[in-house]
């Protein structure tokens, strides 16, 4: 393994300077053609050459289409699979594919310049792209594309092989030549969860593959085609190309296509489509001193910070710090929910904190956090509850306790969370699969974009905290990973006293806003699409914030109650 490390040291920058040539350059230009044949491996292994008979085609998994490549490395050999392509000399290619595996790499050699190479160092969970660009020399008209994993490493899975670029003719390609790009593409037929695709017929064509947000998702053998599994009130982009026995064709111009909705799913209409969460402390911790009362009206979900564990396990209670707050009475404090509800705002009991210590790892702690949040609501008037557990938990009890609750809760039931940036890195992570697990009855995940170190993401890269890029490209992987825009929110502190580190001025914040629900004030990083139905934002807390003056929810509400 050491000799492994090093190469993903050597390997680091080949792969980030490829990743971002191939984002300047765009996938392909509107001229650009796909020369490789049986990218996708539909035909079996035709054109493909795999060393040692490493290489096998499977059904599943696969990225598009109904076939993908499985190669397994053995002993010396690395399970390299690879074809000749003919190219145009002084031209520049794209080189991609899909991967699921570790050690997985990409290249091309005989390029008359310089042979270039990518590779990804870990599985991610699920299907990788790997792109690299490369330029032919003066003479150069074919070159051999390849794929292998690694010496001891277990198979990897590819699907989606392309090299775009001029169409170098003749060669080793025969039979008819690829078919043009199709004309006329529109979308129609939107719903809350899907559109319909249409375009042109193209001459020549056997099959269209459509494309959405440059990734393809479907392989067709005509027009219409039926888009779903989308989420709603989303901007979604399109392209299709066709294809026969040689090759994938141009790309159509891109055509966008939003669902309906204002979120799917919205189990909780009395929140707001767009709403401003604040956490609301229940002591003195140098924070202006408030009653529920005092809390501005730009909130509209606030968060009663904490429950407390009992000797039970899994079961929590709540009590009021009357002394720390000023003598605040626990009938003045029913009294400040009830009429914060009949406001139509909404007061929820938060559970955990940086010193939370409930547990909840069996179906008797499920059982009896359920039974114990439900008590608290009756008794306080609470909305729901938010989970902001800050020390893990099991997904499979959590899930069993959460659905326990909205059983005897009903659809009025508020329920939110608010994980750390750590815990929504992946969706194999168990906060990531609580929240999916819980889906049709979560209301938001508003994520601590705070006290974090640097994290992934949704494009790989790594971005620090304190920047719209950071706020954006993390929301992304909730946003892509199942989450209904809906159900994410941006989690940030009030003021810089509010956290250990991670404060963002709140126009940091509203561009953030801006550049998920309109594409527009983005950072570098710029999401493929559009999410109007996002959330909205917290806070911690909205004393922090009446300790500075209220700056960051007059300027942060205002912004989350004018997105579209």
């Amino acid at each position: 393994m050491n000799h492994i490390r090093s190469l993903a040291l050597l390997g680091a920058a080949t792969l980030t300077a490829g990743g971002l040539t191939a984002l300047a350059t765009g996938t392909a230009q509107a001229a650009d053609v796909n020369v490789a044949r049986n990218g996708g491996f539909e035909s079996g292994l035709a054109d493909w050459s795999c060393t040692a008979g490493s290489g096998a085609v499977v059904s599943s998994p696969v990225h598009a289409g109904a076939a993908a490549l499985r190669a397994t490395p053995s002993g010396q050999d690395n399970a390299q699979c690879s074809q000749t392509v003919t190219v145009k000399p002084n031209s520049t290619y794209t080189l991609s594919e899909q991967v699921q595996g570790s050690y997985v790499y990409l290249g091309v050699t005989g390029t008359g310049t310089q042979d270039t190479s990518t590779w990804t160092p870990g599985s991610g969970g699920g299907w990788q792209q790997l792109s690299t660009t490369f330029t032919t020399g003066a003479n150069t008209t074919k070159v051999t594309v390849w794929t292998h994993g690694w010496y001891g490493q277990p198979a990897y899975v590819v699907d989606d092989f392309s090299v775009f670029g001029p169409d170098g003719g003749g060669g080793t390609d025969p039979g008819p030549s690829v078919p043009g790009a199709p004309a006329g593409t529109a979308v129609s037929g939107q719903s809350a969860n899907g559109l319909t695709l249409s375009w042109n017929a193209v001459g020549g064509a056997t099959g269209y593959y459509v494309y959405q947000d440059g990734v393809r998702v479907k392989t067709v053998t005509g027009s219409p085609a039926p888009i779903t599994g989308l989420a709603s009130a989303t901007s979604y982009s399109f392209q299709v190309s066709a294809y026969n026995a040689a090759g994938e064709g141009p790309k159509s111009a891109a055509v966008t296509g939003t669902t309906t909705g204002g979120g799917n799913p919205d189990p909780n209409p009395s929140v707001p489509r767009h709403a401003l969460t604040g956490y609301w402390q229940n002591f003195n911790n140098g924070a202006t001193v408030q009653r529920i009362s005092d809390v501005p009206s730009q909130y509209d979900i606030i968060a009663v910070s904490f429950a407390d564990a009992t000797a039970t396990p899994g079961a929590i209670t709540f009590n009021l710090d009357s002394a720390g707050l000023g003598g605040y009475t626990v009938a003045q404090f029913k009294a400040d929910v009830a009429a914060r509800k009949a406001a139509g705002k909404s007061v929820v009991l938060s559970i955990g904190g940086e010193r939370g210590t409930i547990s909840v790892n069996d179906s008797a702690s499920a059982n009896n956090l359920a039974n114990s949040a439900y008590a608290l609501m009756q008794e306080y008037g609470f909305s729901g509850i938010d989970i902001d557990l800050e020390n893990g938990l099991n997904p499979t009890y959590m899930t069993q306790a959460l659905r326990s609750l909205s059983a005897k809760a009903g659809p009025s039931l508020v329920l939110t969370m608010a994980p750390q940036t750590i815990d929504m890195q992946s969706t194999a992570g168990g906060y990531f699969k609580t929240a999916l697990n819980v889906k049709d009855i979560l209301t938001v995940v508003n994520m601590q974009y705070y006290n974090s170190g640097s994290m992934n993401g949704c494009d790989g890269k790594v971005y620090a905290q304190g920047s719209v890029d950071f706020l954006t490209a993390l929301a992304c992987i909730q946003l892509e990973g199942g989450l209904d825009p809906s159900q994410v929110g941006i989690g940030v502190p009030a003021s810089p006293s509010g956290a250990g580190s991670g404060y963002v001025s709140p126009t940091v914040v509203n561009n953030a806003l801006d550049c998920l629900a309109r594409g527009t004030n983005c950072g570098s990083f710029k999401p493929s699409r559009t999410y109007p139905g996002l959330r909205g934002a917290m806070t911690w807390s909205t004393n922090w914030d009446a300790k500075a003056g209220g700056a960051w929810s007059n300027a942060v509400g205002p912004k989350v109650h004018s997105l579209p």
